[in-house]
């Protein structure tokens, strides 16, 4: 199959071809959906495995003259030769069920993949190889970014959002050096002392023109990009210097990206942190969700035991939402399980939803960690997680996050009429 140099080769001399005798063609850019898991959890030799099956299965829906190549990776890529737009959504429709909807024996294990597909055409978006490619990536982002499993053809929009994103980008450089960030922080609420126990810290950016950007449009681009690590960093550091300011029974959270996670200097970066801001480690609670645990499994428990053994407290994110969650617990002993707010969202109504929060709690309670419910809204769900028995509520039916200047007066509030709220 050609490389990533003869794919040029072949789609420079396409190109030609199309000038000389106004033939049309398409460039699609695939990429394997999931593939990073099975080379995590089954090993490399089986993730080589599956690359050749997804190339035959690639291979058995080609016509005759179209090119196939391996850019590298899990990412592949097509040219359709005299093809209208209609031809290269068509392929680029079986490309994405062939991989998506039937699933591949490997060494005796039946693996689940997708595949997600970006098409840049001849007749629209020009002929020059270079700029095709890199109109096929962008589409290729976008249909990531729809879910997954997914194919999108370029448009001009496509490259305004581009524009857009490079724009937000360097605004974010900017922003960590121009102090344009700030922390706001989430109280949790103890459900039998009615007391605020902890905060969990969000991060904010005020940018100078737009005004207040929520973590939705950058927090992404930051892990895409690796400006996560500094600004993951930045997060650590002055959450542990205003939680020292704190009431010394109240802990801060801070959420840990899978990039952070994966960054050697994580453990002394937080031990950094801890020693420069005077916060004893223990009122340090780190927010995890299942992505972090999906990548090198001993490496990541290793993390994590370093972590646990300076004395910081290590939290589950968004429980019940993944698919390997009640193995991890049996591996690793966490301090806290946050449940999904997606489950108390329905419930009490939600007999089901309520039942999987019942469900959770009970087993933290059997294994000795402390259970959070999130996205506790109304009184109706306060009262159903406090009679189920979780140990701490969060979220808006609280307290909406607060810079931390409004979060030191809202503790002195909530702690004159905390009976009052309790007894709510």
């Amino acid at each position: 199959m050609p490389n990533r140099a003869r794919f040029l080769d072949l789609l420079t001399h396409q190109a030609s071809a199309r000038r000389e005798h106004d033939s049309r063609f398409a460039v699609l850019m695939i990429d394997l959906d999931r593939f990073k898991h099975v080379n995590d959890t089954l090993g490399h030799p089986v993730g080589d495995q599956l690359l050749r099956k997804v190339a035959d299965r690639l291979t058995s829906i080609m016509r005759a003259g179209d090119i196939l190549s391996r850019l590298g990776g899990d990412e592949f890529a097509v040219v359709l030769v005299d093809a209208d737009p209609s031809a290269a959504d068509q392929l680029a429709q079986g490309i994405v069920e062939n991989i998506c909807e039937l699933p591949f024996l490997l060494d005796g294990q039946v693996v689940y993949i997708g595949a997600s597909v970006g098409i840049a055409c001849s007749c629209n978006d020009g002929d020059e190889p270079d700029e095709l490619i890199r109109k096929a990536d962008l589409a290729l982002y976008a249909a990531k970014a729809d879910g997954k499993g997914r194919l999108r053809r370029y448009d001009a929009a496509l490259n305004a959002a581009s524009m857009e994103r490079r724009v937000l980008e360097g605004g974010l450089r900017q922003a960590l050096t121009n102090s344009e960030l700030e922390l706001f922080y989430q109280p949790l609420v103890d459900t039998q002392t009615g007391r605020i126990t902890s905060a969990e810290a969000l991060v904010r950016w005020h940018h100078p023109e737009r005004g207040m950007i929520p973590p939705a449009d950058f927090i992404s681009l930051a892990e895409d990009t690796g400006l996560i690590l500094p600004l993951g960093d930045w997060v650590i550091r002055t959450a542990c210097l205003e939680a020292a300011s704190w009431p010394d029974d109240m802990s801060v959270a801070v959420n840990l990206s899978p990039v952070q996670f994966r960054e050697p200097g994580l453990a002394a970066s937080i031990e950094t942190a801890l020693l420069a801001s005077g916060l004893q480690p223990d009122r340090l609670e780190l927010e995890i969700t299942e992505g972090v645990l999906l990548s090198e499994e001993d490496q990541t428990l290793a993390t994590l035991t370093r972590l646990k053994a300076q004395g910081v407290r290590i939290s589950m994110d968004d429980f019940g939402t993944g698919y390997s969650s009640l193995s991890y617990l049996r591996r690793f002993p966490f301090d806290k399980i946050k449940i999904d707010q997606s489950f108390v969202r329905q419930a009490p109504e939600d007999k089901e939803c309520a039942a999987i929060v019942r469900a959770i709690i009970t087993m933290g309670k059997c294994l000795g960690i402390t259970t959070t419910v999130e996205g506790v809204e109304t009184q109706e769900q306060h009262a159903f997680s406090i009679a189920e028995g979780c140990d701490n509520v969060q979220g808006y039916h609280i307290s909406r996050p607060l810079p931390a200047a409004s979060f030191a007066a809202f503790r002195q509030t909530w702690k004159t009429d905390r009976r009052l709220r309790t007894a709510a």
